[in-house]
């Protein structure tokens, strides 16, 4: 497709699997054949899957109507406040059980629209998706009836409630909603003991800013009533418009506006030609997560992948029993593939709904950071998107200092920013950023406003595609390793790694971060750390440039003399405990040491940093959950 193709004139149409039903069935589920993957993750056994309706969970001894609009009968639901509502830096997530009580989600959406102004959403358009878990089906309906009962005109909602993240914020851009409702508790995993989530996207497909979710939290703790709208349940299966009096339900195809999109942004002729060469393989692994559904439309029926490089590929309620967070421990199959004897070339993953990534070579791991650094460095040549090259570039706080470097060579504006994607969101509106990244396997461009895992594959794609555009058949071929290597060694490596210790007491880890704050207002410029003198501490704060507005207490930061760092962050992102945060960094201009283990090459840094923080002290963690 070219580049001047005009984005309203590509309409398409994609089936999918479907996930199972949210009423008691014994489904028997599809057996996925791959050469890639272990025969133990392929099978998927029948299960029964049971899920209470959504009169259930909405509870009323009494209630009142409030009015009767062309025939849909609204009413008042009583109801009192519930604790623990704050959203964290990606909306409201729990274990779905809290989500499944009286009143929980009711109270949060009926806060939401409590929070808005009424011409943000009254006689207007809402998206309404999700990554396909346990409980979206039943949410999906309770949404309906209080959007409804609010005011709203139209509801355009995925089919079978599934729309990824970054999907949810294309459709809002290219259809004019007025916002949307995204189901989802990212890479947290998915079934009846585990997590759910919900987050609410403003009208440039961003989330909604602080400003909008304090006042959700501040509506939760005084909510009265609950305004539902008596419609039946909507038959989510089917595409098409279902309409009650003046407001309307349109179930959509949830491919077909993101592909129309990434056929804009990338040219898929020059992809093509690298997925149909003989010597290069591909597999990407959707973890029986959201973009199951995005990868066989995309990759194989668009880009000519074999069907057999989509593996985990159906999305379920409960990712397969998986943990469907695409880094080395939880993406270990993949990884494991990638390493092996005879491996493929290239190899991705994405999370639950569809908005991180994991980029791999033939035994090589590209690391977040490097992999946006590696993605701005290359846009212009390889990307039509970025013909006219990149207006500028943004990285959050704790990710490593690379794209800094790809910033000063192309004298393009830079940004860091807080951990949470709704600050590059600003940048963006305001025409002062194209792409941006976060070390936690986010990356994206200002084509959406959320970060986008199969736009960070199908960059990666469009790199090696560019690098190997004039290799003749039998030729040996520019590899992932190869692209890195060389970015090394025109910009020097960034040594970078990530301890998480997840689901920490949180007493504990909160005094550990009040102890590093006392630290910091103690610290002086120069002291000695072990071998590393001290430039500055702090606990990083951020000024909106756009908006004036300020985020405090967003990481305690130790940066030293030869510019390693060590930051530490507690994370917003998880739904019991929590997660404390250990990043290290250090920079290593000699080509000669670049292909150090990060480990070994950042040990004297991981040990002080371990040391400082008293970390097993105050949380009683030996070791790391995840190290990236």
């Amino acid at each position: 497709m070219s580049v001047s193709m005009k984005l309203d004139t590509i309409i398409s149409s994609y089936s999918f699997n479907k996930l199972v039903s949210p009423s008691t069935t014994n489904t028997s589920l599809l057996s996925i054949s791959s050469p890639f993957l272990p025969k133990s993750r392929l099978s998927l056994r029948n299960r029964t899957t049971t899920a209470s309706s959504s009169n259930v969970i909405i509870k009323a001894s009494s209630s009142t109507t409030l009015a009767d609009s062309e025939g849909i009968k609204i009413t008042s639901v009583p109801t009192k406040p519930i604790e623990g509502q704050k959203t964290g830096t990606s909306g409201l997530r729990k274990k779905v059980k809290v989500f499944m009580q009286d009143n929980y989600l009711a109270n949060w959406i009926q806060a939401l629209f409590n929070s808005l102004p009424p011409e943000d959403f009254k006689n207007g358009s809402l998206v309404l998706g999700g990554d396909g878990r346990y409980f979206n089906r039943e949410a999906a309906q309770i949404i309906i009836k209080i959007a409804a009962g609010n005011g709203v005109g139209k509801i355009l909602v995925g089919r079978d409630g599934i729309l990824s993240t970054p999907a949810v914020s294309a459709v809002i851009r290219k259809r004019k909603a007025n916002g949307g409702f995204i189901m989802s508790a990212s890479h947290n995993p998915g079934g009846p003991e585990y997590d759910w989530g919900i987050k609410f996207n403003y009208n440039s497909g961003q989330p909604a800013p602080e400003s909008i979710t304090d006042k959700i939290y501040g509506n939760t703790l005084s909510i009265s009533e609950i305004k539902m709208a008596n419609v039946p349940d909507v038959n989510l299966s089917d595409i098409g418009v279902t309409k009650y009096g003046n407001f309307s339900v349109e179930v959509i195809d949830p491919v077909s506006d993101y592909l129309e999109l990434m056929q804009y942004v990338f040219d898929f002729d020059l992809i093509k030609s690298l997925l149909s060469r003989s010597n290069f393989r591909f597999i990407f692994d959707a973890m029986h997560a959201v973009t199951g559904a995005y990868a066989k439309p995309i990759f194989v029926d668009s880009l000519g992948a074999d069907p057999d490089s989509i593996v985990n590929g159906v999305p379920l309620e409960d990712f397969g029993h998986g943990h469907p967070d695409p880094n080395l421990t939880y993406a270990k199959d993949l990884v494991d593939i990638l390493y092996g004897e005879k491996g493929p070339d290239f190899g991705a993953a994405s999370d639950g709904d569809g908005d991180r990534n994991m980029i791999l070579g033939s035994k090589f791991f590209v690391t977040p950071s490097d992999s946006v650094a590696i993605i701005a460095a290359n846009a212009e040549a390889a990307i039509p998107y970025f013909k006219n090259g990149p207006k500028g570039l943004a990285r959050s706080m704790p990710t490593s200092g690379a794209l800094d470097r790809v910033a000063a060579k192309l004298k393009l504006p830079f940004f860091e920013v807080p951990t949470g994607w709704k600050f590059f969101g600003n940048l963006m509106d305001a025409g002062k950023l194209s792409i941006c990244g976060e070390e936690s396997f986010g990356t994206g461009s200002d084509h959406i406003r959320e970060k986008d895992g199969i736009w960070a594959v199908l960059a990666w794609l469009s790199i090696i595609a560019y690098q190997n555009k004039d290799k003749k058949a039998g030729e040996k071929l520019v590899s992932v390793s190869d692209v890195v290597k060389q970015h090394w060694a025109t910009y020097g490596r960034n040594f970078f790694s990530r301890y998480d210790y997840e689901e920490c007491e949180s007493e504990g880890a909160n005094k550990m971060m009040s102890y590093l704050r006392d630290l910091v207002l103690k610290s002086k410029g120069g002291e000695k750390y072990g071998s590393y003198a001290l430039q500055f501490a702090d606990d990083f704060t951020y000024t909106d440039p756009v908006d004036g507005s300020v985020a405090s207490k967003q990481g305690v930061r130790f940066v030293f003399t030869d510019g390693s760092r060590i930051i530490f962050r507690l994370s917003g992102t998880g739904s019991a405990g929590a997660t404390v945060r250990i990043y290290t960094e250090q920079f290593e201009p000699d080509v000669s040491k670049h292909d150090e283990d990060a480990q070994i090459a950042l040990k004297p840094l991981i040990d002080l940093a371990l040391s400082v923080s008293k970390l097993k002290e105050f949380t009683g963690r030996e070791k790391p959950t995840v190290i990236t």
